[in-house]
């Protein structure tokens, strides 16, 4: 009997770890390269309609991006809703995935070397 319900409280404490990975784990930026880079005009708004006839409004932006040691790469990503001007992003990125997610950094936060490129 004991090793039933030690069992089944083994399997709930992995079943209640579990989904807690999954909600606050981003699986976007497991294993992606880290590029820095700064936004520079409103980007270019995207309409796209879904099936049921739905509006869906996103912003390309193409920019040149640093990496850690300030190599140069100019890359393209959207975003759902307009980013701030002149805000820095740190892009994550994969190869043959390009930009799978971004999140807005402090001037501070960059590499010394992104931030001599990024004035």
């Amino acid at each position: 009997m004991k090793k039933i319900i030690l069992s089944c409280l083994i399997i709930v404490v992995i079943l209640i770890g579990g989904g807690l990975v999954l909600q606050k784990v981003n699986f976007n930026r497991l294993g992606a390269d880290q590029l820095y880079t700064q936004i520079k005009g409103q980007g270019k708004m995207i309409e796209d309609k879904i099936d049921n006839g739905e509006k869906i409004i996103r912003y390309e932006y193409k920019l040149p991006s640093f990496n850690k040691n300030g190599q140069q790469q100019t890359l393209s990503f959207t975003s759902p809703k307009q980013l701030k001007e002149n805000a820095y992003l740190m892009l994550y990125t994969k190869k043959g995935k390009g930009v799978t997610s971004y999140q807005e950094v402090a001037k501070k936060d960059l590499p010394k070397k992104v931030s001599e490129k990024l004035k």
